[in-house]
């Protein structure tokens, strides 16, 4: 079983007269497979970011209740959804968090649907995620780069709507069908080097 890692940490500390800079970093696993390919790359990210210090959480949409957004734009004035589930707290970690890793099987050549929905109900907060590194996780049954990339310009078209995003990193887990794949794939450890590396 693979276990969410958090460690808090300290913001910051010395080390060899320098200072080093902890960050919270936050994935969002959009698997509906528990232990399943992305989901496990998640869990080896913030495997490596846990042992350089930093404080660590995941959420699994699948464990979550989020409605798809209704474009009532209720949210327009008092920036508060008119939905009452999981997705105003989830909302809350986004906006604290300092890396994002946003992890998202490939289905039909798109992000899966919990993905889009989480995304689609950003709208009322979304302006206030500011500054955020982002890392995109991809997993495909297809082995080519190229099988992710309607659902990276997805992604990024996320990014692009976040007030001085940067992306850093992109984590390939293509040619992974099977739940497991991913354990005999050069991305965990990319995975969890980027997470280090942080």
């Amino acid at each position: 079983r693979h276990n969410i890692f958090i460690i808090k940490a300290n913001i910051s500390k010395k080390k060899e007269g320098q200072e080093e800079i902890f960050m919270k970093i936050l994935a969002v696993s959009a698997s509906p497979r528990k232990e399943g390919n992305s989901d496990v790359l998640c869990d080896w990210f913030l495997k490596g970011a846990s042992e350089s210090g930093h404080e660590t959480e995941k959420i699994r949409l699948a464990e979550k209740n989020i409605s798809p957004c209704s474009a009532c734009y209720g949210c327009r004035e008092n920036h508060l959804c008119v939905k009452k589930d999981d997705m105003e707290e989830i909302q809350q970690q986004l906006i604290t968090a300092d890396v994002i890793v946003l992890a998202t099987p490939v289905y039909f050549y798109c992000m899966d649907a919990q993905m889009k929905i989480m995304i689609d109900r950003c709208l009322p907060h979304y302006r206030e995620m500011t500054q955020k590194r982002l890392y995109f996780i991809v997993t495909a049954a297809d082995p080519g780069h190229s099988a992710s990339d309607e659902t990276l310009s997805g992604l990024r078209g996320f990014l692009k709507c976040l007030p001085g995003a940067q992306e850093c990193g992109v984590i390939y887990g293509t040619g992974a069908w099977d739940k497991g794949d991913i354990y005999r794939h050069p991305a965990l450890d990319k995975a969890y080097q980027a997470g280090k590396n942080v």
